[in-house]
C-alpha cells in the first residue's frame, strides 16, 4: 500500500501543474457555471449578461488559484503583481469575447440550449486560458 501511495505522489509531483490546473480549473468552471445558471435561469438576466457576471465573479478566484497553486508565481512586488494581474485580465477578456461569440453562434444562430452551449464554450475557454497562462502570463521573466 505504501508503494502505491508513493507511486501516486510521484506521479502527482511529475504532473503537478497540469493536475492542479485541472483541479482549480474544474472549481472555477463549477463556480462559473453555477453563477451563470443563477443569473440566467433564476434571476433572469439573459444569457449574455449572465455570461459576463459569472465571468467577472470567477476571474478573481481563477487569478488567485493560478497565481498561488497552479503556476506558483514568484511575483511578489506590487509592480510585478500588477503587471501579472493586468496580463491575466487581458487574456481572460480575450477568452470572454471568444466565449460570448461561441454562445451567440450556438444559442442565437444554431438554436442550442444555452446551458449546453455554456458547457461547450467552457471547454474551449479552459483550454485557451491554460495556453495563455502558460506561455504569456505565468512565465519566468528574465
Amino acid at each position: 500500500m505504501k508503494a502505491l501511495f508513493k507511486y501516486i505522489w510521484d506521479m502527482y509531483k511529475k504532473y503537478e501543474e497540469g493536475i492542479n490546473y485541472l483541479i482549480f480549473g474544474f472549481l472555477a468552471f463549477v463556480l462559473n457555471y453555477v453563477l451563470f445558471i443563477v443569473f440566467d435561469s433564476i434571476i433572469g438576466t439573459g444569457y449574455m449578461i449572465a455570461t459576463d457576471l459569472s465571468w467577472l465573479l470567477t476571474v478573481v478566484f481563477a487569478y488567485w488559484t493560478n497565481h498561488a497553486f497552479v503556476f506558483k508565481s514568484k511575483n511578489a512586488g506590487l509592480s510585478s503583481l500588477a503587471k501579472e494581474f493586468i496580463a491575466f485580465i487581458g487574456a481572460r477578456v480575450a477568452t470572454l469575447l471568444l466565449e460570448m461569440l461561441l454562445m451567440y453562434l450556438m444559442v442565437d444562430m444554431a438554436g442550442m440550449n444555452s446551458n449546453i452551449a455554456k458547457l461547450i464554450a467552457q471547454v474551449v475557454v479552459i483550454v485557451a486560458n491554460y495556453i495563455l497562462s502558460k506561455i504569456w502570463i505565468f512565465t519566468e521573466k528574465k
